[in-house]
C-alpha cells in the first residue's frame, strides 16, 4: 500500500515554527508500506519558520490579517498532484492544521480554540475522492 503522510509527522522540520510533529504511531502504521511525505505549506512556497496561519472567514490568514490563502491553496494543489501521481491509497494528515486538518481546525481567532472543519488540503482531497485520515484517528 502507498501512504502519503504530512511530512511533519515523519519528523521533517517543516512546521510553521520550524519544528515537527513526529508520530511514532504513524511510523508503526506505515511500516512495510511505501511512504510519500507531503507538506502543502512548503509546496506553496511558504518559508520555515513562518508565522502561524488560521482559516478566517474562509481565507487562510496570518494573525495580522495578511492573506496567505494563495500559497496554501497552491500548495494543496501541488500536494494533490503528488498524491495522484504516486497513486497513494490513503493520506495521513496532521490534526487542526489550516492545510491538513481532517476533522478540526483552529477557529480563526488565534486563541487556540478548535472547531469542526477541514484544512484546505484535506478539503481538496475529500473533493477528489481521496481518503484522508487524521493522525489522531490512527
Amino acid at each position: 500500500m502507498k501512504i502519503a503522510v504530512s511530512a511533519c509527522l515523519l519528523g521533517e522540520n517543516c512546521k510553521y515554527n520550524g519544528g515537527n510533529n513526529y508520530s511514532e504511531k504513524v511510523r508503526a502504521y506505515t511500516k512495510g508500506h511505501e511512504v510519500i511525505p507531503v507538506c502543502p505549506e512548503v509546496l506553496g512556497g511558504l518559508s520555515i519558520p513562518r508565522e502561524p496561519a488560521e482559516i478566517v472567514n474562509g481565507i487562510v490568514s496570518l494573525k495580522d490579517g495578511t492573506s496567505v490563502d494563495k500559497e496554501f491553496r497552491e500548495g494543496a494543489r501541488k500536494a494533490l498532484e503528488t498524491v495522484k501521481e504516486q497513486n497513494a491509497d490513503i493520506v495521513i494528515l496532521q490534526s487542526r492544521s489550516p492545510s491538513c486538518g481532517v476533522n478540526t481546525v483552529y477557529d480563526g481567532s488565534f486563541s487556540g480554540r478548535i472547531i469542526s472543519g477541514q484544512g484546505v488540503f484535506a478539503d481538496l482531497l475529500r473533493r477528489n475522492g481521496i481518503k484522508a485520515i487524521d493522525v489522531e484517528d490512527l
